[in-house]
């Protein structure tokens, strides 16, 4: 009898421990804040985004969606952390064009974006603006054009980082075009807008959301979207491949975990992404920024990843851009 209890009593205190140690289940989740790992400064797109959403899901989840950016290494020191991240729900990844970009860019990262990191939802994709001064010479994408092959190497590119979607329009526009600019990459969108707007530099690329503002305030000047067609929060400006056809690029971000979160984490996660992509407020403030909801499942979202990963796999080979 004496065995007996004390097996009993081993079996007993032996499923205490495994429970202290398995993380929470959806129905519990989360009970403490949610870091969102933002890998670029204030102010840029992925920031607004994720504040956005992040303030919905703390309303909707109870808890609060805590925005940490983590800037540098070209989008993947935040990325890598995480990769590393304990893999309970509570770090969270901004998904962004750069993951797509960095995973043929860069030779020697430490993750892989398709295999470290697991996609939860998408949020929304929109176009790059290609965007001047006011006071820019240049009115149309083909006098652009014109005054930068007559002005080699003195049209200076800004971007929010080396390898961004912001950064990758222009080396696309530059191998379609023929034009040659000098690229100036900086740590995220604010900071390359604020030197935009002074002059400093001359043209951006630059995702919509955080662009739109100064552009419909006079402070920057937009010549084209990127995509294949108009947007309509700006239907008056035409797209890049109205001048030079067959050009497209365009933005996507969405929510992703480290691989081995729970999968009714991520469900619970994908369906109140969802659930905020549906939301009236939720949606024409998107629509406020030139963004397309991209609802879906989790596995959705992993495709847009994929094809992402692909697509820009070509145009860093054509441009011939590498970091070490």
């Amino acid at each position: 009898m004496r065995n007996m209890f004390a097996r009993l009593l081993g079996i007993a205190l032996a499923g205490a421990a495994l429970a202290a140690v398995v993380p929470a289940g959806a129905a519990d989740y989360p009970t403490k804040p949610v870091r969102w790992i933002v890998t670029y400064p204030p102010g840029g797109t992925t920031d607004l985004l994720a504040r956005l959403m992040g303030n919905y899901l703390a309303e909707h989840l109870g808890q609060t969606f805590v925005i940490e950016n983590k800037p540098g290494g070209g989008n993947n020191i935040g990325t890598e952390f995480v990769a590393r991240a304990p893999h309970d729900g509570y770090t969270l990844l901004l998904v962004n064009p750069a993951n797509g970009i960095n995973q043929s860019l860069y030779k020697n990262l430490k993750f892989d974006i398709l295999k470290d990191i697991v996609p939860v939802a998408g949020i929304i994709r929109v176009p790059n603006v290609m965007e001047v001064t006011p006071s820019f010479p240049a009115k149309t994408v083909a006098e652009f054009i014109a005054y930068a092959k007559a002005n080699p190497g003195k049209v200076n590119m800004a971007s929010s980082g080396t390898g961004t979607s912001v950064h990758m329009s222009g080396e696309l526009f530059m191998a379609m075009t023929g034009v040659k600019m000098a690229h100036v990459p900086y740590k995220g969108a604010g900071p390359a807008l604020v030197d935009l707007m002074a002059g400093t530099v001359d043209v951006m690329f630059d995702n919509l959301p955080s662009s739109i503002g100064h552009i419909q305030g006079g402070k920057l000047r937009a010549m084209a979207v990127t995509t294949e067609k108009r947007n309509p929060a700006l239907p008056d400006v035409p797209a890049v491949a109205e001048t030079v056809p067959g050009y497209e690029a365009s933005a996507w971000f969405g929510m992703g975990v480290p691989k081995g979160t729970p999968a009714d984490v991520i469900d619970k996660l994908n369906k109140a992404v969802n659930e905020a992509l549906k939301d009236p407020k939720m949606v024409a403030r998107l629509a406020e920024l030139g963004g397309t909801p991209m609802p879906g499942t989790p596995a959705d979202f992993g495709k847009v990843m994929e094809s992402e990963v692909a697509k820009w796999k070509k145009v860093v080979e054509f441009s011939g851009a590498t970091v070490e």
